[in-house]
């Protein structure tokens, strides 16, 4: 009877195996069948850039399984993929023209719209960019001031705001849950920790806050004023309400009259300005022709480029171990850096940061890691994106040379520790709490009673001690002394342009100067070929990618811009839920820049780490 169920489990045994293998070959078909470069059905016409979706540095994966589930999220754009099939479109005799559609653009940050307009400023020297929008918000009309004709939707509207607006605070929340949020800090500025302890904005947090808002909206104005000069943005910003009355209540008119808008028109006119640029194409909607942005990316630009500048990205929350595209795995970006080294290929590497921070111990990771290239007289230069604050700016040290973008978000050199404790939610249900102990730290820390002073003190001394060493790299790096960066630390959120005039950062430029100073320090001459360092795509994601470029995307969210302004605002808050669930489940000691932005989802729970990694903690 043995030797029968014995011979049963092998044959399911090979059953299995060959299911998995038909599987394997079946979906890798797939993938195959999928990935070829189908020759283009339209040779020329308009390149139509419909962003349907927000500018990344690295999109995240997204499997197939939230394509059936139907909870993919929108789409990603990489930047600087669009930059790159920009500036193909600009020598491309293919294409008459470009046509932006922004109704579904869901943003990017500053400082990768402002570089990404800065391509269009180039293409539009050499033809027409057109832009449309039922209504712009601050991100699509930056965009949009980028194109030598803006059109606008007669029901539309340009509804410009401004940084700023208003944050959850949790206290009263908390103290009517008998929740206790045990907090340590180090840093006046660092305001991460205040939802939880207070129910408002405290006037330090406020001067920091506000100081960061009206820099980055100086350099928003400044963006737009050089690439639109005839826009009158002060009057409309100052006064709304009253340039929209004296053009008789018509959002549109007041923008046409303002100079912010070139044409009014519906998407029926905005067709035949397109058919009139492209020419005819019946059979297509709208009926004109076009090389869809998606495609055109695949035809012209290169998914894997081999040169000797290496340029790896730190996009999203930095978390310990391994983790997916979109978010920086300390590990994962470790091993592509250690790997590139080792093939000896490199001669230069450029670290591109778009990270509010995270894990103390993954920010030293791939700091490392870097600082190992450079051991092995490989250059390493920093580009910031968006954002390059706390464990972001911890990695940034490891460069000899630091770019940034005037809107760029960074320092935040502080330490803070939440430790939620619920003795009063216990005393609240009629529920005790008590047990024994051999050492001062068993059972530590104790969130039933709260944690002991031996606990807190330790905790304390983690902090002060993780924010020494942040103080000490940054000195080293910026040859500076650890009291003067301390100075400037403390916490506290720089635009680039004053983190530029206090010395966190060496020079403005975008990711192409950085390239350009990599191949100066590594003796390349004119040499700018790069190889992207990134750990290679799963199939699922790669078929889930390929599924959506090669969707029409032809659909138009018609909604204005007011609406699309209380969409904005419903994420905002959502975000905030959402990182004030990842501050109190996260490491016991963190570095977290929740000025910053939201940052990707944590990649493991807290409920997986010992107490010693909870001590260690994490730096964002």
């Amino acid at each position: 009877m043995r030797f029968v169920k014995a011979i049963w489990k092998l044959l399911v045994g090979v059953k299995d195996a060959l299911v998995l293998l038909l599987m394997l070959l079946f979906f890798g078909g797939l993938y195959a069948i999928l990935s070829a470069r189908p020759a283009p059905t339209v040779t020329e016409g308009i390149l139509a850039a419909d962003l349907n979706g927000a500018l990344v540095e690295q999109p995240a994966e997204t499997g197939v399984s939230s394509l059936v589930g139907g909870s993919s999220g929108p789409r990603q754009y990489a930047l600087r993929s669009v930059k790159a099939a920009l500036l193909a479109s600009r020598d491309d005799s293919r294409v008459k023209a470009v046509a932006l559609d922004l109704d579904r653009f869901a943003g990017g940050g500053q400082a990768a719209i402002a570089d990404l307009g800065a391509t269009l400023d180039l293409v539009r020297k050499v033809k027409p960019v057109v832009a449309y929008a039922t209504g712009y918000s601050d991100d699509s009309y930056q965009l949009a001031a980028h194109a030598s004709e803006i059109w606008l939707n007669p029901l539309g509207q340009v509804a410009t705001i401004g940084p700023g607006g208003t944050q959850l605070y949790y206290k009263g929340l908390l103290d009517k849950l008998g929740v206790t949020a045990n907090v340590y800090r180090v840093g006046t500025y660092k305001a991460a920790v205040e939802p939880y302890i207070r129910n408002d904005m405290s006037p330090e947090a406020k001067q920091d806050s506000q100081a960061l808002a009206s820099a980055l909206f100086e350099t928003w104005r400044d963006d737009i004023r050089k690439a639109r000069p005839k826009a009158q943005l002060e009057p409309y910003l100052r006064n709304p309400a009253a340039t929209v009355s004296g053009a008789g209540g018509d959002f549109a008119q007041a923008a046409l009259k303002l100079g912010l808008v070139d044409k009014i028109g519906d998407r029926t006119a905005f067709s035949a300005r397109l058919t009139a640029l492209g020419g005819e194409d019946s059979n297509a909607i709208g009926g004109y022709r076009r090389l869809r942005l998606e495609r055109y990316i695949a035809d012209k630009v290169s998914n894997n480029p081999h040169g000797p500048i290496g340029i790896v990205t730190v996009a999203g929350e930095i978390v310990d171990g391994k983790a997916p595209l979109g978010t920086a795995g300390g590990d994962s970006i470790a091993d592509v850096i250690d790997k590139g080294v080792r093939s000896g290929k490199l001669k230069a590497l450029v670290v591109r940061i778009d990270s509010p921070g995270g894990s103390v111990t993954g920010s030293e990771r791939i700091r490392g890691a870097l600082m190992a290239a450079r051991a092995a007289k490989i250059p390493v230069v920093a580009s910031m994106g968006n954002v390059a604050a706390s464990g972001g700016y911890w990695v940034s040290t490891a460069a000899t040379t630091v770019f940034a973008e005037p809107s760029t978000i960074t320092g935040s050199i502080g330490v803070f520790g939440v430790l939620p404790s619920f003795q009063g939610t216990l005393q609240k249900l009629g529920i005790g709490a008590d047990g024994v102990k051999t050492t001062p730290l068993s059972g530590e820390p104790d969130l039933l009673t709260g944690p002991s002073p031996e606990a807190a003190q330790l905790v304390q001394m983690g902090v002060e001690s993780i924010y020494r060493r942040f103080l000490g790299i940054v000195a080293q790096a910026r040859g500076k002394t650890p009291d003067q960066i301390d100075a400037i630390a403390q916490g506290r959120v720089w635009a680039g342009g004053p983190a530029h005039q206090i010395g966190l950062v060496d020079r403005f430029g975008n990711l192409d100067d950085a390239i350009a100073e990599a191949a100066r320090l590594a003796n390349l001459g004119d040499e700018r070929g790069v190889t992207y360092l990134e750990r290679p795509t799963s199939l699922s994601a790669s078929l889930m990618r390929l599924f959506r470029d090669g969707s029409d995307g032809d659909s138009a969210d018609n909604s204005d811009a007011l609406a699309a302004l209380g969409a904005r605002a419903r994420v905002d808050l959502i975000d905030q839920i959402l990182d004030a669930r990842s501050i109190l489940e996260g490491p016991a000691i963190q570095v977290r820049c929740l000025e910053c932005g939201p940052a990707a989802p944590p990649a493991r729970r807290t409920s997986d780490l010992t107490w010693l990694q909870w001590l260690v903690g994490t730096v964002s």
